[in-house]
This record gives structure tokens, sequence and C-alpha cells, in this order.
């Protein structure tokens, strides 16, 4: 149902989206997973047609969403960033707006409204100005208009934003209860919610995927299958690494008095400037680490050189 091929997006200089290939098929819930800034945004306002490709190919349902935008945003129900609803309406008058506008009327628009109001539990709240509800409800708004047309594919950016425990839960309840007949691509920064309401997830960092697979098989990227771990793994900066890396290799040395001078990081090795100490990183990142000692042959060297390997756990 969606088909994105070697898609970029770039503003001026920076690459915000570099080259994100993927299809999402029928009965798919896909996680798109990625820290503040990665892209997950931006690909899905291009999409939807709400932000133009610098390169690349996105098709919805067979339609080109660049050539054939109003073709391809008919069969797209979008929750956009924020749930932005005009605020001096009220619920009902806002889901009787866009029923309009996706060309629904008198009897279909009053049953689309009806159903998507009991789907989204906002009939406590349908006479109040959309500026006096809780963060929550507005979510809820945004999300009742995503679906009032019933369309195959479902875009949501992080639909159970602001949502207390039970409203998160009914949430996903109707994510998977529609999720059978649609293709459907929701982003969030909970990491619970993959494994309770995707059948597959992908992470992407700096506008490039970083992994695709289930959740199960992200899980298995860990030794104690912790979504977090394969997450921070794979979206930690190399900064960030780097600097982990290089305070616990300080605090080992410290915490054996001995003197060292850190130089800076090159490729997996850290090594100290005055070669009497080496430090391996195993993995991608620092912040636990086992020590044993090495005997080095370097003649004018310290023989008692000690080897600190760094290890994520």
């Amino acid at each position: 149902m969606i088909i994105i091929e070697d898609l970029v997006r770039r503003f001026g200089d920076f690459t915000a989206v570099g080259g994100i290939t993927l299809r999402v098929g029928k009965g798919e819930v896909l996680g798109f997973l990625g820290p503040n800034g990665a892209g997950k945004s931006t690909t899905m306002k291009m999409i939807t047609g709400f932000l133009a490709p610098s390169e690349g190919r996105i098709s919805v349902c067979g339609h080109d969403v660049v050539e054939q935008q109003f073709e391809a945003q008919s069969s797209i129900g979008y929750l956009p960033e924020g749930a932005p609803a005009y605020p001096d309406m009220t619920p009902l008058q806002f889901l009787a707006f866009i029923a309009r506008v996706r060309g629904l009327k008198d009897a279909a628009a009053t049953k689309a409204i009806d159903v998507a109001v009991a789907r989204t539990g906002l009939q406590g709240v349908l006479e109040q100005r959309i500026e006096t509800l809780s963060k929550g409800f507005k979510r809820r708004v945004g999300l009742a208009q995503a679906i009032l047309h019933d369309p195959p594919v479902l875009i949501m950016d992080e639909p159970t934003d602001g949502l207390d425990p039970n409203q998160k839960l009914s949430v996903r309840n109707l994510i998977k209860s529609m999720a059978s007949d649609k293709a459907i691509i929701i982003s969030t920064h909970i990491l619970e919610e993959v494994d309770a309401v995707c059948t597959r997830a992908v992470i992407i960092d700096k506008g490039r995927i970083v992994a695709d697979g289930t959740p199960a098989e992200l899980l298995a990227k860990s030794p104690t299958k912790r979504l977090d771990e394969v997450f921070r793994a794979l979206t930690t900066p190399d900064a960030d690494i780097n600097a982990e890396a290089v305070e616990a290799c300080r605090r080992t040395i410290a915490d054996n008095k001995l003197e060292h001078r850190v130089s800076a990081y090159e490729s997996n090795n850290l090594r100290f400037l005055d070669n009497q100490f080496d430090v391996t990183v195993m993995e991608p990142t620092g912040a636990a680490f086992t020590m044993g000692d090495s005997t080095s042959g370097n003649p004018g060297r310290n023989n008692n050189r000690l080897r600190v390997f760094v290890r994520l756990f």
C-alpha cells in the first residue's frame, strides 16, 4: 500500500532524510522510531504530501504522492505532530468540517462522525471548544478526524502523546482493531508501544534506516531483550559514545591510581597518548567495563600495561 524509494529531503545544506526505501503492506502496523531530529516527522509529511521530497518517489495505494496528490491523500488518514485543529470550533463542528472536506454528506457524514466519536471516546466533550480541552482530548479529536473517512492508510505521529494509561490502552486497542485491512505507520517515543501494537519496527537515525524488523527480531539484538538498549545502541551519537567510553576509562585508571592522558577516539579504539594503556571498545558504547593486565614487549615502555575492555551490557 505504501512504497517509498530512495526518499531524500534537504533543507538548504542540511539533509533531514537521506535515502529511505521502505514498503508497508496491508495488515502491517509499522512503528517508526528514532531520536528527536532523526527525520521521522519529515518523512511522514512527505508520505502524506504536505512536504515535497528533494529526491525519490512515494506511492500510496498505487498513486504517486507528487503526481497524483489528490488521489493519494484521499487514501490517507493523517494525525500530524501536535494534533492541530481549529481551537474556536467544538469537536463536533470540527469533525463536520472534516467530513465535508473528505466529500462526506448528509447521512454518510453523520454516520462517519458517530463512528469516529464512539471509537475515540469524545462523547462527553463534543460541544466544548477545542481550545478548552486537555491535551489528551485534543489528541483524540485529531485521531477522530484521521479515521473519519475510514482510509486504507493511516499515518499517525505519536497518537498516544498526552493520553493517560487508560486512554493509551484504548487507542492501542483501536489501532489493533483496524490493522487487518489497513497499512498503518505510527511514530512514537514510547518503546513499549512498539511491542504492544506494532507488527514491525523501523529505527531511523540521521535520516537513514538503521534497523528494520519485527519487535522480536529487534529485541534479539539485546542480550537482556530490552528495546531501549537496542534503540540506544543504534542511535547514540558518536560524540556521546566517545565521551562515555573515555569517561569509563578515566574512572578505571583513576581507581587504580594510574596517571594517564587520553587521546582522540579513532576507529574502534581509544588510545592513551603515552601509550602505556590501550582501550578497546567492544561494542558501540562504554558504560561498563572489565579490566585485565597484559604485558608489552615494547622496549623503553612500561612493561606492566593495563588493557581496558569497554563493553555495553
